[in-house]
């Protein structure tokens, strides 16, 4: 009776949680089709005058053209810019600044494969996956092509600041190490130099519990239960790219094309491989959920640096308070209908009794803080299975002036969505930490000194 009433509570919240999942997924299509057509409407009444002038100072133009660019890599579900129409993933805080960039990489692939797309989506060129990556994980070793890069001058001395939400912030960090070991082929002179600053919102450096209660197994961290959330997200991604529809996979794709399992392709029987988990993405274990549990992040972090010469900072984001010495949802309103019921099972978590622990000193208690999608364990800097140099801020003024290779970190009262998507939501914070990310890129991390405007420029003998 016991077991009966537990597989009950299971069920009703698989449901619950799949309903909301899908409920808000709709919300996000709907909205960016809505926004898609009432802008048409508007071009098409109210077309812009051939008489206007918009061209800018030139002055200004140079000034802007010779800053590092600032660029803004989603996490998980997300998307850049030209997915969804004119939906902003940062909430168009890419407007903050005339530099920067909002790459579009896979939205579920592995951390590895975002690094690979988001060095060429730079650089230029086809994306290569690596030969023995590709071969390993069972995709083809290249995919989309770029015919121009974003930044095609992107070299040491022309270095970049990047700016990850979520797991974006682990893709940076693995793409800076892929430079530091001059992984890419025809490009030799790459080093972890070309980063000029990485800052992470709600950065996931060291894995989640999260991962565990959609249904990644804490004894591997690698495979997935039987019933749970993630086998449902598993079936409805391989039929979404099996069905493979052209114009809804230019409006959101999940990034596995180079898997290849549109139905093109493999036919019905390549689709009956993928769900039965003999071939694809899933089968592989290369895509993001397993680099971001605990044990997959360990894996990576392992052989990634925090490297001398590079700026980085860090706004972990918080959602839970103690109260009586438990951890509990610091509100109800203040938090997305996405993450509640996941900061309430969060912040109660325990490892399975029966399960080793995923490394040596593990408390249950470190990590129930959280933002209802990472823990707060997670968020502030790299420090599994080796912590690296930190330093916690309370007033931007305690860190002056700031040191290249130390992790700055903030703490945050918000939930993992509060900067994103929606900016209404997050109101003045939201300018807050987008004006003080955004300056200082532009005025306190400069590895050489800041370009001087043309009137600017005082001559010696004044």
């Amino acid at each position: 009776m016991i077991r009966f009433g537990v597989l009950w509570l299971q069920l009703s919240e698989l449901f619950v949680s799949s309903a909301v999942h899908l409920l808000y997924g709709f919300y996000i299509f709907s909205s960016a089709v809505a926004g898609d057509l009432y802008q048409a409407f508007r071009e098409c009444l109210c077309k812009p005058s051939p008489n206007l002038d918009e061209s800018r100072d030139p002055a200004a133009t140079t000034h802007v053209e010779n800053l590092p660019p600032i660029v803004l890599v989603h996490g998980i579900f997300g998307f850049g810019k030209g997915r969804l129409g004119g939906l902003s993933y940062f909430a168009g805080a890419e407007k903050k600044d005339e530099r920067v960039l909002v790459p579009d990489l896979g939205s579920l692939t592995s951390v590895h494969d975002r690094a690979r797309e988001l060095f060429y989506y730079l650089k230029g060129g086809q994306v290569d996956y690596g030969e023995e990556h590709s071969v390993a994980c069972g995709h083809s070793k290249f995919g989309r092509i770029y015919e121009q890069g974003h930044y095609p001058e992107w070299d040491e001395d022309h270095p970049i600041h990047f700016v990850g939400h979520s797991a974006g912030a682990q893709v940076v960090r693995v793409l800076q190490q892929m430079l530091a070991d001059k992984a890419f082929n025809g490009y030799e002179n790459t080093s972890e130099n070309w980063v000029l600053s990485i800052t992470a919102l709600s950065g996931a450096f060291n894995g989640t519990t999260r991962t565990y209660l959609d249904g990644m197994r804490p004894e591997d961290g690698k495979t997935m239960k039987a019933v749970c959330l993630l086998q449902l997200c598993r079936l409805g991604v391989i039929v979404y790219d099996w069905l493979d529809i052209p114009w809804l996979k230019a409006y959101y794709n999940f990034g596995f094309d180079h898997f290849g399992i549109s139905w093109k392709k493999v036919g019905i029987w390549g689709l009956l491989n993928c769900i039965l988990g003999n071939t694809g993405p899933f089968a592989s274990g290369d895509w993001i959920l397993p680099d971001l549990t605990i044990q997959g992040s360990m894996r990576l972090n392992s052989h990634l640096h925090t490297f001398p010469n590079t700026f980085y900072f860090s706004y972990a984001t918080k959602r839970t308070r103690k109260i009586l010495g438990l951890t509990v949802p610091s509100s109800v309103l203040g938090i997305h209908p996405l993450f509640f019921i996941r900061v309430l099972q969060m912040s109660q978590w325990r490892h399975p009794p029966d399960v080793p622990p995923p490394y040596k000193g593990y408390r249950d208690e470190d990590w129930q803080d959280n933002d209802g999608a990472l823990n707060i364990m997670s968020m502030t800097h790299p420090r599994l299975p080796i912590e690296h140099p930190s330093h916690y801020v309370v007033s931007d003024a305690d860190c002056q002036p700031l040191e290249p290779g130390i992790w700055y970190y903030k703490m945050v009262e918000a939930d993992h969505m509060l900067f994103i998507v929606n900016r209404e939501r997050a109101g003045v914070q939201f300018d807050l930490i987008y004006d003080s990310i955004f300056q200082r890129c532009r005025k306190h991390v400069f590895r050489k000194s800041l370009p001087t405007l043309p009137n600017n420029i005082v001559a010696d003998d004044e």
